[in-house]
């Protein structure tokens, strides 16, 4: 919502105050169409060239996320800490033993079915299921469990990040590219040097149209989205910093409620359950569970 209000307020600002100075749009709306041939065609392919498949793909799905946001809400969070309540009540219980079945296949688990949400995340199942697999194999040491937790996080990490730098290389490309075709209008117009002054003004004047939408496009449009982009994904990052929390406490030697109490402090702030909230989501919890 405040993305759509930031677009309305920068196109009605900018060109409003342009019209109230005495400027005339005409000019800017007969130049667009070919400046932004100049400048969205060069940039789209500088893009394609600079990037794989892979990134490209995810730019397209990280402009959705800047205008609906990350795609953890508050409840995901208390039951991301609910599944990992399960997880460690039983692995106290019952010993890791008990979780074999669960994390070896987690889509037919009793546990993980509870949470369809989370079970649709690959990346946070696999987190889980793979750091479970290791306690299971006699990897008890805290430390060298949250060192490989850590290093399968930085990856996803850098992976998720990708798509958002690529859109702040485009924004950082723009203003360049803005002035090749601004070049470009004024050889036309060296071409045209016979031409009366107000005929050569009037081309001069379109060649500046694309400096300005380099300018404008890449600090006013490109630019903010690889910031909100980076934004989402930093904070998505923290879903899966709670997954680490909880089991490194686990191996500590907590208790479950301690364990998942820790957890709750790697909330996000905007959706962090409070204590009662996060007891009362745990007593709702059926005891056959």
């Amino acid at each position: 919502m405040f993305q759509i209000i930031g677009i309305v307020l920068l196109f009605g600002l900018v060109f409003g105050s342009f019209l109230m100075s005495g400027g005339n749009l005409g000019v800017i709306i007969e130049a667009a169409p070919h400046e932004m041939m100049a400048i969205g065609g060069a940039g789209v392919a500088s893009f394609l060239i600079a990037n794989s498949m892979t990134v490209i793909k995810g730019a397209g799905g990280g402009m959705g996320k800047v205008f609906s946001g990350p795609k953890w809400k508050a409840s995901d969070y208390r039951d991301l800490l609910s599944l990992l309540f399960l997880l460690t009540k039983t692995m106290k219980s019952k010993g890791v033993i008990a979780l074999e079945s669960h994390i070896e296949n987690p889509h037919d688990s009793t546990i993980f079915s509870r949470f369809p949400r989370i079970g649709k995340d690959h990346f946070a199942i696999d987190f889980i299921c793979d750091t479970l697999r290791m306690m299971t194999m006699n990897l008890e040491d805290p430390h060298q469990v949250e060192d490989a937790m850590e290093k399968q996080l930085e990856k996803h990490h850098h992976e998720a990040l990708a798509p958002a730098h690529a859109i702040q290389s485009l924004a950082d490309a723009l203003p360049a590219l803005g002035i090749v075709a601004a070049v470009l209008g004024i050889i036309k117009t060296m071409g045209a040097i016979t031409e009366p002054p107000e005929v050569l003004g009037e081309m001069i004047g379109s060649a500046l149209v694309g400096t300005f939408l380099g300018v404008f496009l890449a600090y006013g449009l490109v630019g903010p989205f690889a910031t909100r982009m980076t934004q989402v994904v930093d904070e998505e990052g923290a879903f899966y910093k709670i997954i680490q929390a909880v089991l490194v406490a686990h191996l500590h030697g907590n208790a479950a409620q301690i364990s998942v109490e820790i957890g709750r402090g790697s909330v996000p702030s905007s959706a962090q359950p409070s204590f009662l909230e996060l007891e009362e989501a745990l007593s709702a919890i059926p005891n056959e569970a």
